[in-house]
């Protein structure tokens, strides 16, 4: 299954995502920042679960499962530039813009912005087709919102 996913999303002319999978293409990118620091911190893990909450209408059990099947794709996925390029690809700007989003409210669940993950969003961000400027737009937004 995650093997058919996984071709689907890197075949070299990837034809727009169903819903389902390209929830879970951008669960499991969520997942890669979070672990791009080396930590998978419990913040983190319950950020993306409330993410996925949030942004598909899910209850806490339903996240948990999308996330947990996230992370195996994720640990399967290609280099992050590969994977990333077919998820823009795959899936619409404005949902793009959103995970940029969502990224940075990943990487920020802990009070630290660590080199590695500002590195990989700076890395994520154009290979989505955001520019920095709406990344950093993105990030305000999230640094912004009340605690």
């Amino acid at each position: 299954m995650i093997a058919d996913f996984l071709r689907r999303l890197t075949a070299p002319a990837p034809e727009p995502l169903p819903d389902t999978d390209a929830r879970l293409a951008l669960s499991a990118l969520l997942v890669r920042i979070a672990k791009s620091d080396g930590e998978y911190a419990a913040e983190e893990i319950r950020r993306i679960d409330r993410i996925l909450q949030a942004r598909y209408g899910l209850n806490q059990v339903e996240a948990a499962k999308l996330r947990a099947h996230a992370e195996a794709i994720e640990h399967e996925a290609p280099d992050t530039v590969r994977f990333t390029r077919a998820i823009k690809e795959a899936v619409g700007y404005d949902d793009r813009l959103a995970v940029i989003e969502s990224l940075w409210e990943v990487v920020l669940a802990d009070g630290e912005r660590d080199d590695d993950e500002n590195a990989l969003l700076r890395t994520v961000a154009p290979l989505l087709g955001v520019t920095d400027q709406e990344s950093a737009i993105a990030r305000q937004r999230v640094e912004n919102r009340p605690a």
